[in-house]
């Protein structure tokens, strides 16, 4: 008596269009993960950097107040708020940190370029200030008072 058993083996040489949509969707997923927690990070490294900016002004202001005795201001002086600029972020870093080969191209300082943030100085009450910070094409604003407390706008 032969039997005849009829076997089919499935051949398994490549991948369904079904598995390699998977493994796109998959790999999508965790690409984009991936962007936005660098750009979380790229933002969360700039802020650092403007506010380590931030600090040097504030220890430049108090040499300032040592030999001069009187702090640093824009002219004219701003009073309680200022408008943060490329002109005057150029004029910090030249007056109070003595970056003397600083540049501003395009409207836009070097700070801007670097780090996103133009800055200025705002005379508060007689004998204060505060450095404020806006975050180019933002409403976030960085203030440190001249007591070192930092604080955020409501656009941050």
């Amino acid at each position: 008596m032969k039997k005849n058993f009829n076997i089919k083996i499935k051949s398994s040489l490549g991948f369904s269009l079904v598995e390699l949509l998977v493994v796109v969707a998959i790999i999508g997923i965790i690409s984009s993960i991936g962007v936005l927690t660098y750009n979380g990070y790229v933002s969360g490294t700039k802020e650092k950097s403007i506010k380590n900016m931030m600090q040097q002004v504030s220890l430049a202001q108090t040499e300032e107040l040592s030999n001069s005795g009187n702090y640093y201001f824009h002219t004219p002086v701003e009073t309680d708020t200022c408008t943060q600029s490329a002109a005057k972020t150029k004029d910090i870093e030249v007056n109070l940190l003595g970056r003397k080969d600083y540049t501003i191209e395009n409207s836009e300082s070097q700070t801007g370029r670097e780090v996103g943030y133009e800055m200025c100085i705002a005379k508060t009450g007689t004998s204060d200030y505060n450095i404020n910070a806006k975050e180019t094409g933002s409403t976030c604003i960085l203030t440190l008072s001249r007591d070192g407390n930092f604080s955020k706008s409501s656009g941050c």
